[in-house]
């Protein structure tokens, strides 16, 4: 099968191995986010409807499902879940020895004057 042309670039940038490493651990935050959203949308709901359910704003549901966010409370994903007829599995997987720990995104150096 022919490679698009996006599969061309990732496989480019792939090769910088600071870009392969906030692309693969980034899909943690995608893989919460995208979980969200699927089972909102299963559950026939929109962002603003789930808020209400949970009483909450739908800014907040909105950013429960942004893949950037990475604030998620474990009480706040309970109490989706229960909203969703759904229920949260967390798993921890051991890391290769020579693996190091990382956030999805590198934090933004903030100027100061």
């Amino acid at each position: 099968m022919k490679k698009t042309n996006f599969e061309r670039y990732l496989q480019e940038q792939l090769k910088d191995e600071d870009f392969a490493r906030r692309f693969h651990s980034a899909g943690e935050a995608w893989d919460v986010a995208l979980q969200l959203a699927a089972l909102r949308n299963e559950a026939g709901l929109s962002q603003k409807q789930l808020a209400r359910k949970l009483k909450t704003s739908q800014q907040q549901i909105s950013r429960l499902e942004s893949p950037g966010y990475e604030g998620h409370s474990l009480s706040m994903l309970r109490r989706v879940a229960r909203a969703l007829n759904a229920r949260v599995k967390v798993v921890f997987e051991p890391q290769p020895p020579d693996a190091t720990p990382h956030l999805a995104e590198t934090p933004l150096k903030y100027r100061t004057r």
